[in-house]
């Protein structure tokens, strides 16, 4: 039997605690037990089995309670998506229990409320801004209770978990609230919802109910959870009822259940009919929303320049999908269409110095091209940016579109590495001519540098994750903007005023622009809207025939107003990143007042839950794109910088791990930069080499989630 020996090192790091041992021998510490060997930075094989155990002592029990009822609620109006999930709970104990309410919800909502029922009293959450929340969440951390509720998991959720002493045979009601409005990608809107019970429940029902006043051109449901046998759509002129009633039994059948109930998605896929006019507008109490998507124009060609990033770090599956996209976009340009390609490390390389047709022999030339594309040296995004940008100035054509996609992992690393310095050099040589959008590949990424960059050249961000379908997505997003349809759309309304973003550089198939306002004096006789745009041969003009709008009623008030509020709320947050000084102050206020207005949990406010006496005052803040979780609750997770062991833990998917290496530190000490979360919520942290020691050493540690 193994004699068992005394860690190297225990140290306690804020929320982290950290186990520090020597990698030669078998080891035992009190509850947390590995076995194996570490050569060097190789994890040969380790099993997990007193550290799973402990970590699952403190984790609710599941089979302590039941849950009786989970009822989700969509009501869908003019694409702004309203949706409340209702999870009733009992504990069968005869013993006091916690009960945790867990769920997900897409990333693009606010949660506009949350409420608790628990013994005849309602216990309602309260948005606050952050700066007055962030005493009582001072005061939960130092408890080591709760202080950060919502964490990003996947590409398109956030993670909402809380959790409630409840007493013997006692019940409790949670009810959560989110809106969204609906963004059309590719002629169509997605509306997602997530369910994951984790048990099967004796009534599990999804209502969804879909009112669009142009009327719905199709409906259709698709994801993990859909069972056709146990969907039902009910159609009534302008409006479609999607039902979604499955059996106990069926909650273990669908492609994402099993004998724990249900863990995916349900996705109501659908479109609106349209004309080649003005669009839809939507008014009622003094307020208007204008979704504006012409249908039959011609297409314009468009000159386009890709920028490659082949830098040491897109090593291996990275640039192998790269590779794939490119060949796959470069197939889909049109005859019509010209373009250009530079890869960039610490230098440039051109494909050819100047936009060319895409011809046949072209495209042929520029794939032999991509195929060869290998990663090596630095990271250069400012000359990148100004090359590809003086390419697409140099060679203007008349009635075509421009448009600069770049494509990078990491941050500026040779050449001007100052992000500042950088926007204004691109501000500069792009002058509002044409959209930049951005791919930030992976983690590694600044990706709000690259957010900034591409609001401030009119285009925008998307974060490309390191899955096996990556060569997918980079294609997918270039198919949104493969089609530009009009250039220098303005949207004007005489009557109007406090309207959102009304100026676009350009409208693409299968998208829409939207714009939300105020109707001056709630006077809708003198609101005038108008489009004027630039089509592929001339300038167009879209009116209402009429020349005024007819109100649509009262019955929706609220609703367009808080699609106005939503839509003000995210162009604010993104209109912050671009200033400074007191313009900057002045905006985050207003988006401030907007947030506590109409209770949204934005990135400037936090949603406290008291909950009942004795219990945890729980803070919510939602996330930033790509920002780790918030520390301090009571439930640990473990990590390792080997995928085959948070596989066999089951803290990750296969394939999903990424590999991280961090600054080494004699004193093995880990912060909260050696963690690092992955589209599925892993937290791992850096194997690091401990040079005082003679050897490798694994920081393990249990992050306090």
């Amino acid at each position: 039997m193994l004699s068992p020996p005394k860690c190297d090192d225990i140290l306690f790091e804020n929320e982290y605690i950290v186990l520090k041992f020597s990698l030669k021998d078998s080891l035992i510490c009190e509850h947390f037990i590995l076995v194996g060997a570490i050569m060097e930075r190789a994890v040969l094989q380790i099993t997990l089995f007193g550290l799973l155990l402990a970590l699952a002592a403190t984790q609710p029990n599941k089979d302590n309670w039941d849950i009786y009822s989970f009822h989700i609620n969509s009501t869908v109006t003019s694409r702004y998506a309203t949706t409340v999930i209702t999870s009733r709970m009992a504990n069968r104990m005869d013993e006091s229990k916690e009960i945790e309410f867990h769920v997900r919800i897409p990333k693009n909502a606010f949660i506009s409320k949350f409420r608790m029922f628990i013994d005849g009293q309602v216990y309602d959450g309260v948005v606050k801004g952050k700066e007055k929340a962030r005493q009582q969440y001072t005061e939960a951390v130092s408890r080591g209770q709760s202080a950060g509720l919502v964490s990003s998991v996947g590409r398109t959720l956030e993670e909402f978990k809380t959790s409630v002493t409840v007493a013997a045979h006692k019940k409790v009601t949670f009810e959560l609230t989110y809106e969204e409005l609906l963004k059309r990608r590719l002629g169509k809107y997605e509306l997602q919802i997530h369910a994951r019970p984790m048990q099967p429940v004796k009534s599990f029902k999804v209502d969804v109910h879909i009112h669009e006043k142009s009327g719905i051109n199709f409906v259709e449901v698709k994801g993990g959870l859909a069972l056709a046998d146990a969907i039902n759509k009910t159609y009534a002129d302008n409006e479609v009822w999607v039902n979604f009633y499955p059996t106990e039994d069926q909650q273990k059948m669908c492609t994402s259940c099993g004998e724990q109930g249900m863990n995916g998605d349900l996705v109501i896929v659908y479109d609106v009919n349209r004309d080649s006019g003005l669009g839809d507008i939507k008014t009622s109490d003094g307020y208007f929303v204008h979704h504006f998507a012409p249908s039959s124009l011609t297409r314009i060609s468009k000159n386009v320049v890709f920028l490659i990033d082949q830098s040491g770090s897109m090593y291996g599956k990275k640039i192998q999908q790269t590779r794939l996209a490119l060949i796959h976009i470069l197939n889909d340009l049109s005859e019509d269409d010209h373009f250009g390609l530079i890869t960039f490390d610490g230098s440039i390389s051109y494909w050819k110095r100047e936009l060319v047709q895409a011809n046949q022999r072209n495209l042929e030339s520029a794939k032999t091209f991509a195929r060869n594309i290998r990663e090596i040296g630095a990271t250069n995004i400012n000359s990148a940016v100004l090359e590809g940008a003086s390419m697409l100035n140099a060679h203007p054509r008349e009635d075509s579109a421009s448009i600069l996609i770049l494509l990078t992992d990491g941050d500026p690393t040779t050449g001007v590495t100052n992000i500042e310095q950088i926007q204004s050099n691109v501000r500069a040589a792009i002058e509002d001519k044409f959209p930049l959008y951005c791919l930030g590949f992976g983690f590694d990424v600044n990706f709000e540098f690259l957010e900034t960059m591409s609001l401030q050249n009119n285009g925008v961000a998307r974060r490309i994750y390191e899955d096996s379908d990556a060569d997918l997505q980079l294609k997918g997003f270039y198919e949104e903007v493969a089609t530009p349809l009009l250039i220098d759309v303005t949207m004007s309304y005489n009557g109007g005023t406090n309207l959102t973003q009304t100026e676009f550089s350009q409208y693409y198939n299968g998208s829409e622009i939207v714009v939300a306002g105020q109707i001056t004096d709630n006077d809708i006789g003198t609101f005038t809207p108008q489009v004027v745009a630039i089509s592929s041969s001339k300038k167009m003009t879209f009116s209402n025939p009429n020349g005024t709008v007819e109100s649509t009623g009262t019955e929706s008030a609220d609703h367009i107003q808080r699609v106005w509020a939503y839509l003000t709320v995210k162009q604010l947050l993104e209109k912050e990143l671009l200033l400074s000084g007191a313009e900057k102050k002045n905006v985050k206020r207003e988006a401030l007042e907007l947030s506590l207005k109409y209770s949204f949990v934005t990135p400037l406010t936090s949603m406290v839950v008291t909950k009942p006496e004795g219990g945890d005052t729980e803070v919510l803040h939602k996330p930033k794109e790509g920002e780790a979780p918030q520390t301090g609750s009571r439930h640990p997770h473990i990590g390792y910088c080997a995928e085959d062991i948070l596989v066999a833990a089951g803290l990750c998917q296969e394939g999903t791990a990424k590999k991280m290496f961090g600054s080494s530190s004699t004193s093995g000490k880990v912060t909260g930069q050696d963690i690092s979360v992955n589209q599925h919520g892993c937290y791992l942290t850096s194997l690091q080499q401990d040079t005082t020691n003679m050897g490798s050493s694994l920081c393990l540690c249990i992050w306090l989630r």
